[in-house]
């Protein structure tokens, strides 16, 4: 399954007609579960970066939304790119498409002379922060309860090569 969906795949910009699906990948994620179990929340901050053109989602064949990402270009210090969030579709996780949707914003997220790209990854999520060091982001720092009391927060940076 997962050779298909690679070969497959088309990330584009989220339009309100993914709101649901994105909503419902990220409360089913453990970011999800620790800071957007309320739905209203969740479809409120995604839609308020859908309007600005700063979701987008990973599609199959069917158009059907399998993931998507969240960032800004000028998220750290107004002058760095962000990744603000990152969701996977249960069934289509360690499938590549979070690989895909990460390179996606490495490659549009700012222009040439932008130097590093940025993310956070909290303490409840080795996975991911796995998936980070081996696409080669780094820890640059820890922010204890910086979202939410209780879980600490890894500041990750990569260089652009």
């Amino acid at each position: 399954m997962c050779e298909k969906i690679k070969m497959n795949i088309h990330i584009k910009a989220a339009d309100m007609k993914y709101i649901d699906s994105c909503v419902e990948i990220l409360q089913k994620s453990d970011l999800g579960k620790a800071y957007f179990s309320d739905y209203r929340k969740a479809a409120d901050m995604l839609t308020y970066a859908v309007g600005q053109k700063n979701v987008y989602v990973a599609l199959n064949e069917n158009r059907k939304c399998m993931g998507f990402i969240y960032y800004m270009t000028n998220g750290v210090f107004g002058s760095y790119p962000y990744l603000h969030i990152i969701a996977v579709k249960e069934e289509y996780r360690s499938c590549g498409i979070g690989k895909q949707l990460i390179k996606y914003f490495e490659d549009k997220a700012s222009d040439s002379s932008s130097t590093k790209f940025f993310l956070t990854v909290d303490d409840f999520n080795p996975r991911a922060k796995k998936l980070y060091e081996n696409l080669g982001y780094k820890c640059v720092g820890e922010l204890p309860d910086f979202y939410k009391k209780g879980i600490n927060c890894y500041l990750m940076m990569k260089r652009r090569k």
